[in-house]
């Protein structure tokens, strides 16, 4: 977890994975025959900065290492009971939003282990268009925030102001703050992360204002100038009942998660993934690719590979 463009056909397959992982997610798991080092299956959520990750990993896997490397899309929470289950070998980017599936994989069944740092972090907020901040500062703060929600309105939210959404699968707490902090807002789902940013584009072409669930770290931040609505600040334990929750979002460090067989018998291969850290710069510089440039996921690894060799050549196990 968005974006328009052809999907590559390798990719396609996912929307039937994630049929066949729920059923098989339901019974035990099964995880004694590990995988070998020189294959691995790689989840992909769905956004782009994540679509970046193994865009890069698996070129490298397969033209440095010479691994086989499958790639399937998947939510977050269908990719966590696939890697419990074992069709799943790696997640690289996970905003930590299921501690429920932590508690019960990691700690319990001990079929997830952790896989370290991405070495990106991750922020998630409300966003206005600077514009409308620049005309309407106080529309910066949830405090005054009412007196301009009936500029927010749109035929999807009826008499109360639009928040914009992306994908319903995305981790928010957007409900429970709206009604706990008594805003007149209502979440309005684009569907996915091209949909909204579409929305977003054509907004601010128009000048429209608009406020919008939004995160960093995302490339189209480079072209349009957003300002992040201040809630109350997070605080430990601030958002552990949905019920209640009424703070803002922390500041994330994205982890990368492993099968356990394959984190312990995945040879280089894990090892490579496990070494697997960028910058946010880095990854937004092949999301853009991808994205705003258009060019394959594939194209863009390589692009990204060829002039930064002193970053990737520290992840290959051995080197």
């Amino acid at each position: 977890m968005r974006f328009d463009r052809r999907i590559p056909t390798r990719y396609l397959a996912g929307a039937w994975v994630m049929g066949m992982v729920t059923l098989s997610s339901c019974a035990a798991a099964d995880t004694s025959k590990a995988k070998s080092a020189d294959t691995v299956t790689l989840a992909i959520p769905s956004w782009v900065g994540a679509e970046a990750n193994v865009a890069v990993a698996e070129y490298l896997l397969e033209e440095e290492l010479g691994v086989k490397v499958t790639t399937r899309q998947m939510d977050q929470p269908v990719a966590w009971d696939a890697m419990d289950g074992g069709e799943i070998d790696a997640v690289l980017e996970d905003w930590r939003g299921f501690p429920d599936k932590e508690k019960k994989y990691i700690k319990e069944r001990k079929t997830v282990v952790a896989g370290g740092d991405l070495g990106v972090t991750g922020h998630i907020g409300w966003f206005v268009p600077k514009y409308f901040a620049d005309e309407h500062p106080e529309v910066t703060n949830w405090k005054t925030l009412n007196q301009f929600t009936d500029q927010l309105r749109t035929a999807e939210s009826g008499n109360k102001g639009q928040l914009l959404e992306g994908s319903p699968s995305y981790t928010t707490n957007d409900p429970a703050i709206i009604k706990n902090l008594g805003i007149d807002l209502k979440p309005v789902y684009a569907g996915s992360e091209a949909a909204q940013i579409t929305q977003i584009r054509s907004s601010v072409e128009k000048k429209k204002p608009f406020i919008s669930y939004w995160w960093t770290p995302q490339w189209l931040n480079a072209e349009i100038d957003l300002v992040e609505v201040s809630l109350p600040p997070y605080k430990e334990g601030c958002a552990d009942d949905l019920k209640k929750v009424t703070c803002a979002y922390p500041d994330t460090p994205l982890q990368k998660y492993f099968n356990a067989d394959f984190a312990k018998n995945g040879g280089d291969t894990a090892q490579f993934l496990k070494n697997f850290k960028w910058t946010t710069e880095d990854q937004n510089e092949v999301a853009r690719m991808i994205t705003a440039d258009k060019l394959s996921p594939e194209t863009a690894a390589k692009r990204w590979i060829d002039g930064n060799k002193d970053v990737w050549e520290q992840w290959i196990p051995g080197d």
